[in-house]
C-alpha cells in the first residue's frame, strides 16, 4: 500500500487493495474504529457506533473473499448511516430526543443494499432534528463539530451534519445522507468533501424517515466524485417498496465518468445571483469557472426565468407543509423536547392552507419546464453550494437558512453535485455546485471527475487530521 493509514485513501483505493488480498477488512474496520475512538468525543459525528458488529463483519468478510467467496468490490467497505435510516431493531432517533428510544421494525432499501453488497455499516451520524435544519446544529442531541476549524465551532451544514463531518475527519470512508433543501450539499461545502443530490426516484427512501416526501433525497457523500458515482450506483435502482423508483431512464455515470467535458456548454450564475456570495466564495468560484474552461467546456450566460431566492421560499412552503403533517403532534404538544430552532420551522407548516400547498405543487411543475426551457442546449449550470464559508456557531441567526444556493435544486426536482474547490480564510473550504437536468446524474459526476481530476482541493484534509 502507498500509506500505512488506510483512512487516507478514497474508497476507489480501498477496493482495489482489499480485491488484491494487500489490505485486510478487518484491519480497514479498525482504523476506522480506532480513528473514531480518538477523534469522537471532540467531533461528535455520530449517534451510536456498531464497534463490536463491525468487528463482526469485517471478518465474515475477510473470511469469504480470502475462501473466493467475495461478493463484489465493495466487500469489506466500512459505510456510515444517518440517523434518518432504520434497521430493523436499531434506535432511530431521527435527530429528536423524543425519539431517543425508537426502534426500528424495518430496514431501509439502500440500507439493505449496501449490506448485501459486503458494506460495513460503522454506525448511525447526528442529523438536525426531523431534517429541519441547514445549519447542520442540535441543540439537544449535539451538533457535530466541523473539524476544519479545532478551536472555535463552527456550522458543520445539515441537516446531514454528523456525515459530513465523519467523511471530512476520516471517521469513514464514506456516509449515506438526505437532501431536501441542501443537506448533503451543505455539509460537503462546509467540511470540504464531495456530495451528490440525486433526483428523486434515483434512491428508494422506503425506510427512510421523511420531512418532506415530494422533497426527499438520499445521497452520497464522499472524498471524491468518482467515490460518489460508486456509492450511488450501489444504491439506486428500482424498488418495488417505493413507486418512483419504477419506471425511470436507467443511469450508470462510470462508463462515462472519465471522458472529460471538451465540448459541453456550463453556465454561469447572473450577476444578480452573485449578491448572496461572499467575496471569497465568488473568488473560488471564478477560478473553477477560469478551470472548467480551460478543460474544453464553454462558459455560458443564462438568463434565468426566475431569482433563486423566490425558488426557495416555494420550497420552504412544501417542506413546512409537509412535515407539519408528520410531525404536528410533537411540535403541537408544548411538553415535547425539542430543539428549540425546529420547532417554529416545522410550526410554520400549520397555518399554510390547502390551497397554498396545491398552488406550490402547481407552481413546481409549471417552473420546471419554464426553467428547462431557459436552460435548452446547455449541459449544467453553476453555483457556489453555500454563501459563505463555514460560520461560528455563535454567529448564526437561526430565523435564517444557508440555503439560497440549493434549494431550488429540489424545488425544480434537479440533481448536482458539490465538491471542494477553495480555501478561504484561515484555510475554511469552499464549494462548487454543478446542477443538471433531472435524472442526468452521469453529467454532473461527469463534470464532477474532470475538474477534480485537474485540482487538488479534494486532497486538503483538516488540520491535525493528517
Amino acid at each position: 500500500m502507498t500509506t500505512t493509514d488506510p483512512t487516507l485513501l478514497p474508497v476507489s483505493h480501498l477496493s482495489q487493495e482489499i480485491v488484491a488480498r494487500r489490505l485486510s477488512p478487518v484491519d480497514l474496520t479498525e482504523a476506522y474504529l480506532d480513528r473514531i475512538r480518538r477523534q469522537e468525543p471532540k467531533l461528535q459525528a455520530f449517534v451510536e457506533v456498531y464497534a463490536d458488529e463491525a468487528r463482526q463483519a469485517a471478518q465474515a468478510a475477510d473470511l469469504a473473499i480470502r475462501s473466493g467467496h467475495a461478493i463484489g468490490p465493495l466487500h469489506g467497505i466500512p459505510v456510515a448511516l444517518k440517523d434518518l435510516i432504520e434497521m430493523e431493531g436499531r434506535i432511530v432517533t431521527g435527530g429528536s430526543e423524543a425519539w431517543r428510544q425508537r426502534r426500528a421494525t424495518r430496514t431501509a432499501t439502500l440500507a439493505r443494499r449496501l449490506i448485501a453488497q459486503g458494506m460495513i455499516v460503522l454506525g448511525k451520524t447526528h442529523t438536525v432534528e426531523f431534517a429541519m435544519g441547514g445549519w447542520g446544529t442540535n441543540s439537544r442531541l449535539g451538533t457535530p463539530w466541523n473539524p476544519w476549524d479545532p478551536d472555535r465551532q463552527r456550522t458543520p451544514g445539515g441537516s446531514s451534519s454528523g456525515s459530513g463531518v465523519a467523511v471530512a475527519a476520516g471517521l469513514a470512508p464514506w456516509a449515506v445522507g438526505t437532501d431536501t433543501g441542501g443537506s448533503v450539499r451543505m455539509p460537503a461545502s462546509w467540511c470540504g468533501i464531495t456530495a451528490l443530490k440525486t433526483t428523486v426516484g434515483r434512491i428508494s427512501t422506503y425506510g427512510v424517515l421523511p420531512l418532506s416526501p415530494t422533497l426527499d433525497t438520499p445521497g452520497p457523500m464522499t472524498r471524491t466524485v468518482e467515490d460518489a458515482a460508486v456509492l450511488y450506483m450501489a444504491m439506486q435502482g428500482p424498488d418495488p417498496l417505493e413507486p418512483r423508483t419504477e419506471r425511470l431512464p436507467a443511469s450508470d455515470p462510470l462508463p462515462g465518468l472519465k471522458r472529460g467535458i471538451r465540448g459541453l456548454r456550463l453556465a454561469r450564475m447572473p450577476d444578480t445571483e452573485r449578491t448572496y456570495a461572499s467575496a471569497e466564495v465568488l473568488a473560488a468560484y471564478d477560478a473553477s469557472l477560469v478551470e472548467l474552461e480551460r478543460l474544453g467546456a464553454e462558459i455560458v450566460d443564462v438568463a434565468l426565468p426566475f431569482g433563486l431566492a423566490d425558488v426557495a421560499a416555494l420550497n420552504l412552503r412544501i417542506m413546512a407543509a409537509e412535515s407539519y403533517t408528520l410531525h404536528h403532534e410533537l411540535v403541537d404538544d408544548e411538553t415535547s423536547p425539542l430543539d428549540p430552532h425546529v420547532r417554529p420551522r416545522i410550526l410554520a407548516g400549520r397555518t399554510l392552507t390547502a390551497q397554498a400547498y396545491i398552488d406550490a405543487l402547481q407552481q413546481r411543475e409549471e417552473m420546471k419546464q419554464v426553467f428547462g426551457r431557459a436552460l435548452d442546449g446547455i449541459d449544467a449550470f453553476l453555483t457556489p453550494s453555500t454563501m459563505t464559508t463555514a460560520l461560528p456557531l455563535d454567529e448564526v441567526d437561526q430565523t435564517t437558512a444557508p440555503a439560497h444556493f440549493t434549494r431550488f435544486g429540489n424545488f425544480l426536482d434537479l440533481c448536482a453535485v458539490s465538491l471542494p474547490n477553495g480555501a478561504g480564510a484561515g484555510g475554511l473550504p469552499t464549494s462548487l455546485q454543478i446542477v443538471c437536468r433531472g435524472y442526468d446524474e452521469a453529467t454532473a459526476l461527469r463534470i464532477g471527475w474532470a475538474y477534480q481530476n485537474a485540482t487538488e482541493w479534494h486532497l486538503r484534509r483538516p488540520p491535525g487530521l493528517a
